[in-house]
């Protein structure tokens, strides 16, 4: 099965729809709670992420049998320091944003202890592309 959800840069009333979709998908095809929970976490964190960094991003999902690969491919200021991104409290966030309760710089960290799989790549001035894998 593979689902395709666009997300707009800024647009913190839809954050979150395609982590919703794809647990409402899992729990219907009877994935242990334990695991949804993981992608859940994983793929609303890296959505918000292209909310409130990014101009617009494509959000791929395709669930097999033995698991979840998500791609996350957004248009945006790309990651100047993979590294320090990675960190847990760093955040770039505009003020504006982590008014609102975004931006803790929690982001990455948590995409990466939920996944099985975790792959960041990124060009500054162009965007940033995560594939993360989860296993059922």
């Amino acid at each position: 099965m593979r689902f395709e959800y666009k997300v707009e840069g800024g647009d913190f009333t839809q954050a979150g729809n395609a982590a919703s979709a794809i647990k409402k998908t899992l729990k219907q095809l009877g994935v242990d709670p334990v695991v949804i929970k993981r992608v859940v976490v994983a793929l609303y964190e890296a959505e918000v992420n292209i909310v409130a960094h990014a101009w617009r991003g494509v959000i791929y999902a395709d669930i097999e049998g033995s698991g979840i690969k998500l791609r996350l491919e957004d248009e945006g200021p790309g990651i100047p320091d993979i590294g320090k991104a990675m960190t847990r409290g760093f955040s770039t966030a505009s003020e504006g944003v982590r008014e609102m309760g975004f931006g803790a710089g929690m982001g990455l960290p948590n995409i990466s202890e939920n996944a099985d799989e975790f792959h960041i790549d990124t060009v500054v001035g162009e965007g940033t592309t995560l594939n993360i894998g989860i296993r059922f």
